[in-house]
């Protein structure tokens, strides 16, 4: 089931997805390019996410705050919980991410793969494909 998915500075390496745990966990492993970042703060209503750093250095924002992880530390995100992700650093930074129960699936990363391969991607088409995979874009504050 591995697959590799490139979005803009992130690539994400599939090592499992709902598909094939009966819906109790997505799990893959994300690159983030230096001074890359998931645009669209959002959050999830129906699973938690958890992220384990294995290389380089990442900055979360969680609800308002700046949460850094790095190799060896954890970060748990609640559903419910509005969080962002960046690269300020000037090496790559790599994470094993868990998303538990597994509800959202590959096909929303593959979706998002698409959009963004526009150049420039189409932006505003963005908190639609979002909202239909459970992810709830929250604008900025």
């Amino acid at each position: 089931m591995p697959e590799t998915i490139v979005i803009k500075g992130l690539e994400l390496h599939f090592l499992h997805s709902k598909a094939d745990t009966q819906g109790s966990l997505d799990m893959f492993e994300m690159t983030v390019q230096p001074q890359a970042r998931m645009p669209v703060a959002h959050y999830h209503e129906s699973w938690d996410e958890t992220v384990y750093g294995l290389a380089g250095q990442m900055t979360f924002r969680v609800d308002d705050r700046d949460i850094g992880l790095a190799a060896g530390q954890t970060l748990h995100i609640p559903r419910g919980h509005v969080h962002a992700f960046r690269n300020d650093g000037p090496m790559p930074a790599t994470c094993l991410v868990v998303l538990t129960p597994g509800v959202l699936g590959i096909d929303y990363f593959r979706e998002v793969a698409d959009l963004m391969a526009g150049d420039p991607p189409d932006l505003s088409r963005m908190p639609a494909l979002m909202r239909r995979y459970g992810l709830v874009p929250v604008p900025p504050s």
